[in-house]
């Protein structure tokens, strides 16, 4: 279906491939692995057509189409209602629509044979394609990645660029291409929907290219794996657990294969060293002396893989009893997120906090910190010392400073070398500490952010999706770390490889509550799926007694609810212009950042990279900033009537 020969492709005289190969053959599931920076993305676009490689060529059969999802579609933006952004998948059905309206308006005045003949032909066609059920599928796919029924008709510019990138997944997935594309996926969707495309792509007729750092979610989606490392692709023909216990199987015979080399050609070397002056020995010599010369060597292995070994000190324990939460509520205006719940966390707690989006998962974890304001019911246990990571952590680094000159500066009495010896686990070593934080990249900057929280000595973790930014083997740090980790902590994750390595209790919010079930996610999961076999009826329930008559409020309620929401709507406005503004700028900076010639500037490349990263921190401020006004607009129409 699609082949890639010989690829070579430079950036700045740097290689990403030379002379790589690959085939991809109709309904390939194929994982796209390797370290961050090592190409993966730029082979998609290169796939695409998006960038033209150095040498080589990607051949695909004349049937074959290419969908492909990539971050730029973030900035898409449309007055289309989401439902119909969606159906524009269709294309050919829609055509034949319109041709549909046309001859039935062309009939109001001609009832002639050819034009009913012509009427019946196409809709015939129409019902080919299945065109009376194409919005039940649309609904269908937008629903199932977490849009609700209520928001299909809503314009896409009024959703945040992670929604928007929902709508355009959605759209690729109805148009079901020969080759379908995916540059991490699982970025902008929570975890019921992560499982609902899980399910989906399990069943896709088509071909799957899909980047992704959720471990789970490639073991559920793909049948092979290819590797991008040394600038060549190699193929791995399974999962990527099979991928990780393959790897380790052909790295442990390729290090056995260097060492007998290494054995041979030392013995070799002694041998022409000790009878290079011996006339009767020259033939032999020069023999041996060619053998070398033409010998194919065997790389020695280098071992990727990083073990954490740091003892996390406490200046003092906690009491037993970290936070209780006693009937405590939250609401913002009429969205109700928590009812009157209580819950407790106990020294060694490891909660990981899942479900969708929306449900108020970050809420909860500032009630639990404290910060969040106008909740009653909340106590923090004896000698508790708090630590919160939150994406926003990023932000708060000091740009100046240098790795580990930060890392000193976290309040903890390390010294340089214990220091070090946190840096290297993640994965900063040498004069990489010495880096200034400004150059660093998403990724980088997460690292460093969350070698503070850990060193801080606190005795109670917050973590608000940790792993996000995060390659494989920096989430794998992340789990070790924990995993050593002697106090308690509380995580919103919908990382399954990371939830399942960590977390000792489960934490989730249903009608309002706070639900806890006490033991792993692989024994959640069991448990969730005999609630779901054995007890089909009372869900059944909850769906209908969601259905009640409206509540009628007050006249100065609304009034007020009105006037509150009309500024909220004028900060909307100003947000949204903002949001904007931000999604030009990246644009116009990703296109200077696509063009080769920027890096023969080193200075200027660091430049441009620096402004990129600053507004990429701004655009996800304000989409942030977006998401809350929305939400708290959503509760004061009702309100308002």
């Amino acid at each position: 279906m699609l082949s890639i020969s010989n690829l070579s492709y430079f950036i700045g005289g740097r290689p990403l491939y030379e002379n790589a190969n690959l085939h991809i053959k109709p309904k390939d599931k194929i994982g796209l692995v390797g370290q961050n920076g090592t190409g993966k993305s730029t082979l998609l676009k290169i796939i695409n057509g998006d960038y033209q490689a150095t040498t080589g060529e990607v051949q695909k059969a004349k049937d074959c189409t290419i969908g492909f999802l990539n971050q730029d579609l973030l900035s898409y933006q449309s007055d289309e209602s989401i439902l119909n952004v969606a159906l524009a998948a269709f294309k050919e059905t829609l055509a034949l629509q319109d041709e549909i309206d046309k001859v039935l308006k062309q009939m109001e005045t001609d009832y002639s044979e050819e034009v009913i003949n012509r009427l019946a032909h196409l809709q015939e066609r129409f019902e080919a394609n299945e065109g009376y059920t194409i919005k039940s599928k649309a609904e269908e796919v937008l629903e199932g990645i977490g849009f609700k029924s209520s928001d299909l008709e809503k314009p896409l510019r009024t959703f945040s660029g992670g929604w928007r990138m929902r709508v355009m997944l959605a759209k690729l997935l109805l148009e079901k291409p020969s080759l379908l594309m995916l540059d991490e996926p699982t970025n902008h969707l929570d975890l019921p929907s992560i499982q609902w495309v899980e399910n989906y792509m399990k069943n896709y007729e088509g071909a799957v290219i899909v980047v992704s750092h959720d471990q789970t979610f490639l073991d559920n989606c793909i049948s092979s794996t290819v590797e991008v490392a040394n600038h060549s692709l190699t193929l791995y023909p399974g999962n990527y657990s099979f991928y990780k216990e393959e790897k380790k199987l052909r790295m442990e015979l390729q290090q056995n294969a260097y060492e007998n080399q290494q054995q041979m050609i030392k013995q070799t070397e002694k041998f022409i060293e000790r009878f290079r002056a011996k006339a009767t020995k020259s033939n032999q010599v020069q023999s041996r002396i060619k053998a070398l010369d033409r010998m194919e060597r065997v790389h020695e292995v280098v071992n990727d893989e990083v073990s954490v070994n740091f003892k996390f000190k406490f200046s003092k324990p906690s009491g037993r009893d970290v936070v209780v939460l006693d009937h405590i509520s939250k609401a913002y205006g009429d969205n109700v997120i928590l009812k009157n719940t209580s819950a407790r966390i106990e020294r060694g707690d490891k909660i990981a906090l899942i479900g969708a989006n929306g449900k108020g998962k970050s809420t909860l974890l500032r009630i639990i910190d404290g910060s969040e304001k106008g909740v009653v019911g909340r106590t923090e246990g004896y000698n508790v010392v708090k630590a919160f990571f939150a994406q926003h952590q990023l932000e708060a680094l000091t740009l100046d400073n240098e790795i580990l000159q930060e890392l000193a500066q976290a309040g903890s009495a390390k010294s340089e070398m214990e220091l070090r010896g946190v840096l290297g686990c993640f994965l900063f070593s040498n004069e990489e500490v010495f880096k200034k934080i400004k150059v660093l990249s998403g990724g980088e900057k997460s690292r460093v952010a969350l070698a503070k929280t850990l060193i801080s000595e606190a005795n109670f973790l917050l973590l608000d999706e940790p792993t996000n930014h995060l390659d494989f083997q920096s989430v794998n740090i992340l789990i070790q770390a924990l995993q050593q980790y002697e106090g308690t902590f509380v995580t919103v994750s919908h990382d399954r490889h990371f939830i399942k390595g960590v977390a000792n209790k489960i934490w989730y919010i249903e009608d309002h509550e706070i639900k806890e079930y006490p033991g792993t996610y692989e024994e959640y999961e069991f448990w969730r799926s005999q609630q779901v076999e054995v007890k089909p009826a009372p869900a059944a329930e909850k769906v209908e007694k969601k259905v009640q008559p409206p509540v009628q409020r007050n006249s100065s309620e609304a009034q007020q609810a009105k006037r509150d929401l009309k500024k909220l709507e004028e900060q909307l406005q100003k947000v949204e212009k903002e949001i904007e503004s931000l999604d030009l700028l990246k644009s116009e900076t990703e296109e200077k950042m696509a063009d080769p010639a920027l890096y023969e500037d080193e200075a200027k490349a660091q430049k441009i990279q620096e402004g990129y990263q600053r507004i990429q921190a701004s655009l996800a401020e304000a989409n942030g900033k977006w998401e809350e006004l929305v939400d708290r607009i959503s509760s004061l129409q009702e309100l308002a009537g």
